[in-house]
């Protein structure tokens, strides 16, 4: 279990606020740490492990098109994945990966491509409308590195939108994050 994890739930439960989770390259992975925290049901709701890309379209809404022309391992995708799951699992937020892990690459992209997003309702640090926000990583080592990795920035990046919106601080997030005055 990891405290960004816990730390994430915390901030979701005080708020009232749910979480869904769309996965791909990590297949469960970052369902399993935010489960690992006691009492993750208060504020998760379910994750979608969409390893293929039809269900990336038939399940999370995913644009067809999108997937024909760039493949699977792209920021748009991920975006829409985490947009999507949001709204089939009915949450207030929804975070997705997608990309290659290895051993080869995949639609074009080497291994380490990979992109995390969050997706966030209306009036949060994205604005006044829903918005989403797109981390691309290139990451090294092994597939279970790679894996590892991608759970620990997704969840990194879920958090700093929620703490950033709690504070409309970066600086002060860092310094209270850190234990700071």
């Amino acid at each position: 279990m990891s405290s960004t994890a816990a730390e994430v739930l915390r901030l979701l439960t005080v708020r009232g606020e749910t979480l869904a989770v769309a996965e791909s390259l990590t297949g469960g992975l970052v369902a399993a740490e935010i489960t690992a925290v006691p009492g993750a049901s208060h504020a998760f709701r379910g994750s979608v492990t969409a390893y293929a890309t039809e269900l990336k379209r038939d399940v999370l809404g995913v644009d067809g098109t999108l997937l024909e022309r760039r493949g699977a391992v792209d920021a748009q995708v991920a975006g829409q994945m985490a947009a999507g799951v949001r709204k089939v699992l009915g949450a207030d937020w929804g975070i997705a990966t997608t990309g290659v892990a290895g051993p080869e690459p995949q639609d074009g992209q080497p291994v380490g491509t990979v992109f995390v997003a969050v997706d966030g309702p209306a009036g949060s640090a994205f604005g006044e409308r829903d918005g989403e926000k797109v981390a691309a990583l290139r990451l090294n080592g092994s597939r279970t590195e790679i894996r590892k990795e991608s759970v620990r920035s997704v969840l990194a990046l879920l958090l700093q939108e929620l703490a950033g919106e709690r504070t409309g601080n970066e600086r002060a997030q860092d310094t209270e994050q850190n234990g700071g005055t």
